[in-house]
């Protein structure tokens, strides 16, 4: 019999991981003022993400984040998105023998052929618009592939899953930001956003969307997951979740343990716990429609055995022990996030011409 580790390898040989959200390029603006020099290194002890850790993870694709905090700074946040966007061109110019900047799947099967990591560029939150979608079309030029909708905070466009709500989902401007973005091929994302915006989004939508980094609520009740009758439209529209690893999203004990204060040691949050929510959204949503979003970088602790971007093995490795097959699992690696890619990578590249 195969080993479940054996399995792994020959899964992440043919499917690498394609991982919807993480949050290097913010941890290395605070730690290292941008600077790329030295990131090909290991950078253990400062970053959850580096070159050997990527590779010993398998990872092949990466939506690196281009995240501002939604301070309502105005046009800062526009300033501030083009210096995330700057660093992963240099990023990828100074290392091209790692990474390579993509905007399609053919560039993320292109890369995997050089043993590069497949750089797309994903925006986190509509205050990073400054209100202007013609900044919108611009994040589109530089290859900005995914806009979440919100961060924290409620926009004009839409209501955040952590702030008071101002427009019951959608805004009529958060609904015209939608149809923009399905023309222009780049991919809504609906993490952090209310339950009514994902409805709403859903509604609006013409393309498939994604949630970069959200796990399911059914299994921990928090805002920031997904409930079942959202992950329940996700067939209809071709959308997936990328399930993340963030602890109070993974763990109701994890969850109750920040709610009280965080006092005490933290409540032991393992891979197990992640793969359970895995399988939720599976057994809601279907095999088609899953993938992975560890938001590492953008969270102070991780799950134990999978605290770095070295560790998706180990999560596939307990998930083939419950059966799932190499097909399976090469669907959630990322078989299902190529695919939404596929379907709107036509618009993206017309929209930039």
């Amino acid at each position: 019999m195969t080993e479940p580790h054996d399995a792994v390898r020959e899964v992440l040989a043919r499917h690498p991981i394609f991982d919807g959200h993480n949050d290097w390029a913010w941890e290395v603006k605070a730690q290292r003022d941008y600077s790329v020099e030295g990131l090909d290194q290991s950078l253990g002890d400062t970053f959850d993400t580096d070159v050997p850790r990527l590779a010993a993870g398998g990872v092949g694709g990466q939506f690196w984040s281009v995240y501002v905090e939604d301070r309502r700074a105005g046009a800062e946040h526009v300033r501030e998105t083009l210096e995330q966007i700057d660093f992963v061109h240099r990023l990828a110019g100074r290392y091209p023998q790692h990474f390579t900047l993509a905007r399609s799947a053919a560039d993320f099967e292109a890369a995997r052929e050089r043993g590069t990591v497949a750089s797309f560029l994903g925006a986190e939150g509509s205050h990073q618009l400054d209100g202007s979608l013609a900044v919108l079309r611009e994040y589109a030029r530089l290859g900005v592939r995914y806009l979440t909708l919100t961060h924290w905070l409620t926009t004009e466009f839409a209501d955040s899953a952590t702030d008071d709500p101002q427009h019951g989902g959608l805004s009529d401007r958060g609904r015209a930001l939608v149809r923009e973005l399905n023309r222009l091929g780049m991919l809504v994302d609906l993490s952090h956003v209310a339950t009514t915006t994902m409805h709403d989004a859903l509604d609006a939508a013409s393309a498939p969307v994604i949630f970069s980094h959200s796990s399911c609520r059914a299994v921990t009740d928090h805002v920031r997951n997904v409930p079942d009758d959202v992950l329940e439209r996700l067939p209809g529209n071709g959308g997936v979740i990328m399930i993340t690893f963030v602890p109070e999203f993974v763990s109701a004990a994890y969850k109750a343990w920040t709610e009280s204060g965080a006092q005490g040691d933290a409540p032991r949050v393992t891979v197990a716990e992640v793969a359970d929510h895995v399988e939720h959204a599976r057994a809601v949503a279907g095999i088609d429609h899953i993938g992975l979003g560890g938001d590492f970088d953008g969270s102070p602790q991780f799950p134990q055995g999978l605290e770095d971007v070295g560790d998706y093995p180990k999560l596939l490795a307990e998930l083939a022990r419950r059966g799932w097959s190499g097909d399976e699992l090469g669907a959630l690696s990322s078989g299902n996030i190529l695919r939404v890619l596929r379907a709107t990578d036509a618009a993206f590249e017309a929209s930039r011409g």
